[in-house]
């Protein structure tokens, strides 16, 4: 059984009724969920929105693959509403690289591994530019280290928050 630890979150609809649907489908379709942070609210990150994002982090163990996980987490958010042609048409014609969605579930760590392939990438590549990720990640890993960047979640939350981001 491996430990994954994943971020869901979004901005559209019912954010807090979606996020903890997302968990039960989680713990029923992902593995058994061990801790989870509290939903922390922000602003969006990378585009322009009105409506602000609530995240949430959570560890689990699995008996699934990373890929198998990707695939799962895929299925999960389709099955929440999230809608990819929606947003593909909102980001052309916005122009911008994110657009709003009901939910966004992203894998940040699978144990210590570190994959990097053009459908997945562990850890997830911005983790230590986002508060909206780190806040929660603080709060229920703060002595996890990263694998790749060799400093704990919480040294990298304090690097954040002292660099003003």
């Amino acid at each position: 059984m491996a430990k994954a630890i994943i971020i869901t979150g979004g901005n559209v609809g019912d954010i807090k009724d979606t996020l903890r649907r997302a968990q039960q489908e989680i713990n029923k379709e992902l593995g058994i969920i061990l801790r989870c942070s509290h939903s922390y609210e922000s602003k969006a990150w990378g585009f322009t929105s009105s409506e602000n994002f609530y995240n949430q982090a959570i560890i689990l163990d699995t008996d699934f693959s990373p890929e198998e996980l990707l695939d799962k987490v895929l299925e999960i958010e389709t099955k929440l509403g999230r809608d990819r042609d929606e947003e593909a048409r909102i980001k052309a014609q916005t122009g911008e690289r994110f657009a709003p969605r009901k939910i966004d579930i992203d894998i940040l760590f699978y144990d210590d591994e570190v994959i990097d392939t053009p459908r997945l990438k562990i850890p997830h590549p911005l983790i230590q530019d986002r508060d909206f990720v780190l806040r929660p990640l603080n709060e229920i890993a703060p002595d996890k280290i990263h694998p790749t960047l060799r400093k704990t979640i919480h040294t990298l939350f304090e690097e954040m928050e002292a660099s003003g981001n």
